[in-house]
């Protein structure tokens, strides 16, 4: 099997099929090369099996890069709500959670179906189960790209590489992008594991490891980032959405800090439970406003305590710094196997914002995940992966 096409996709993922659509809705002939044995491997877990789809509140700030303004053009031009039209088109239910983050109400399925009925009703060719041997260049404008796969060799004038990060290597994930930036002169930037849990180690292991399963509302503090969110005690040491968030700030030795009673005055309240409830101990008071197994633990290891009428003014201020600032030591991050994104990857230096396509190679185009552009939990790498195929799809 051999053919030549308007353009070649590497990648069945969604910046991938985005672009394969878009292109094919201008009437170009285009091809999707995914190596696993189906594609959307990603959208289909994500959300827990409904696909946090897109975030209504998307903006550049959600977004970590070495040039941060190189994600506002793609994004300006292809909104949450050119993906939410089709979404409804395609009679998809889906719901709000939180913080302007969509789910489908059934299934992440329903969203995979509907990009490959988009690209089926413009002709795009799919080919799942592909490996790519080697990528070769020439000089033929007509045909400057061969690939040399498994199903045969295709020829095309404009190769699109989509092929997604470092993260989940369960779901197939790997370095390929990056060798072919190499391949063809780009500088890719290094990368690490983002939106990923932290562990432990020492001491905070010890003393958490048997709350596994507690969670607890927190704002986490590093680096002059914050998120208040949910934080989750694991085994091996903190997740949920405010550790995910934050981790994507934090390397070993930065500086982690947690507020344990987020939007409020820690002093004001211990003064009030001083005055109300001067009886009770320390970690019955606190076991009302957060679990009772953490606050007992914090009483067993951090605070001291006592009953509230006998803690003098200084102290209770010492107990409201170390709960409003509760220092974490991570002492490292689960890696890509849990990790939900890839930091780094492909310098945006040599790529244009506006069509995503190569400075330095005429006809080769990079998006989604394998890019310097990595957004924050809750549906903004969903939204880059589709408005970077979309430039992309519009360019090709």
């Amino acid at each position: 099997m051999s053919g030549h096409f308007d353009a070649i996709v590497i990648g069945g993922g969604a910046a991938g099929l985005m672009c394969a659509l878009t292109a094919g809705r201008r009437g170009k002939r285009v091809l999707v090369v995914e190596h696993a044995n189906r594609v959307g491997k990603k959208i289909l877990m994500s959300g827990g099996g409904r696909c946090n789809f897109t975030n209504t509140g998307a903006t550049p700030a959600n977004y970590l890069s070495a040039n941060p303004h190189f994600c506002k053009s793609a994004l300006a031009r292809y909104t949450p709500w050119h993906f939410i039209e089709m979404v409804e088109r395609h009679g998809i239910a889906y719901h709000e959670k939180e913080l302007g983050q969509l789910f489908c109400d059934v299934s992440s399925k329903l969203i995979v179906k509907m990009l490959l009925d988009e690209c089926a009703a413009v002709g795009v060719r799919v080919e799942t189960s592909c490996s790519i041997g080697r990528v070769s260049h020439g000089d033929s404008d007509e045909a400057r790209f061969r690939l040399h796969t498994t199903h045969g060799n295709f020829a095309t004038p404009a190769l699109v590489v989509a092929c997604g990060g470092l993260s989940i290597p369960s779901m197939g994930a790997s370095g390929f992008g990056f060798e072919l930036a190499r391949q063809f002169g780009h500088a890719v930037l290094p990368t690490r594991a983002g939106l990923v849990p932290l562990t432990l180690s020492g001491k905070h292991q010890e003393r958490l490891a048997d709350l596994s399963g507690v969670a607890l509302p927190v704002t986490a503090h590093c680096n002059g980032v914050s998120f208040s969110n949910d934080l989750l005690i694991t085994h091996r040491g903190v997740s949920g959405p405010a550790i995910l968030q934050i981790s994507s700030y934090w390397q070993p030795g930065d500086d982690l800090r947690l507020d344990l009673l987020p939007g409020q005055d820690a002093l004001d309240a211990l003064q009030q439970w001083q005055r109300e409830r001067p009886a009770a101990e320390l970690k019955t008071v606190l076991g009302d406003v957060m679990p009772k197994r953490f606050a007992q633990r914090l009483c067993e290891h951090w605070l001291p305590n006592r009953p509230m009428k006998q803690y003098n003014a200084p102290q209770l201020r010492e107990i409201a710094q170390l709960l409003g600032d509760w220092a974490l030591v991570a002492s490292g991050t689960e890696g890509y196997r849990t990790a939900e994104v890839t930091l780094g990857g492909v310098d945006t230096d040599e790529l244009s914002s506006s069509t995503m396509q190569s400075r330095r190679v005429p006809g080769l185009y990079f998006i989604g995940e394998v890019v310097d552009v990595t957004g924050w939990l809750g549906g903004y790498n969903f939204q880059w992966a589709w408005a970077s195929g979309h430039a992309a799809g519009n360019a090709v």
